[in-house]
């Protein structure tokens, strides 16, 4: 396994739209298990493939404190949505940024898993904000294009700060 490289805003690949996993292979469990390693090691609950400059519908998440309930979905598409819910959101391709989003509330997921198997599933509250935010990036949306464009500037002027003193620590 190895810890691949998450592209940071503004970088134009994480507009690029995902296209659908059509091998089920050795290939994609090894860069399933890669896009775990990543997360972890960020410490993200959630990471597109997108994020890793691959252009696949393929998606992981731990929500769990222990990070023992890995989830992978594999061309995930929301197929039901219930209420709405705010929930402050952070990503690992805008680092120290962090914005209230209002989301659905509930949503069923169909997937396939890393082996092709097609499945549905229910999330509710922190997993079902953290499954449309991943599915937003396959298709080339970031969190902060639900911001106002005064609050969105205010976020990336502030990321742009963060950057430069970083660069010169």
């Amino acid at each position: 396994m190895s810890v691949l490289t998450i592209l940071e805003f503004p970088d134009p690949r994480l507009r690029t739209q995902a296209a659908p996993v059509t091998a089920f292979d050795a290939e994609l469990k090894q860069f399933v298990a890669d896009m775990f390693e990543t997360m972890y090691d960020a410490n993200g609950v959630g990471l597109a493939a997108t994020q890793v400059n691959v252009h696949k519908r393929v998606l992981v998440a731990d929500m769990s404190e222990e990070r023992n309930q890995p989830l992978a979905l594999v061309n995930a598409e929301i197929i039901g949505k219930e209420g709405t819910q705010v929930y402050q959101e952070g990503c690992l391709s805008f680092p120290g940024i962090y914005a209230d989003v209002t989301r659905a509330l509930k949503v069923t997921v169909k997937a396939q898993d890393v082996e092709g198997k097609a499945f549905t599933m229910e999330a509710e509250g922190p997993l079902a904000v953290c499954i449309q935010h991943e599915l937003d990036h396959l298709a080339g949306k970031v969190f902060v294009d639900y911001l106002s464009p005064l609050k969105r500037n205010m976020l990336l002027k502030r990321m742009e700060k963060q950057r430069k003193q970083a660069a010169s620590a």
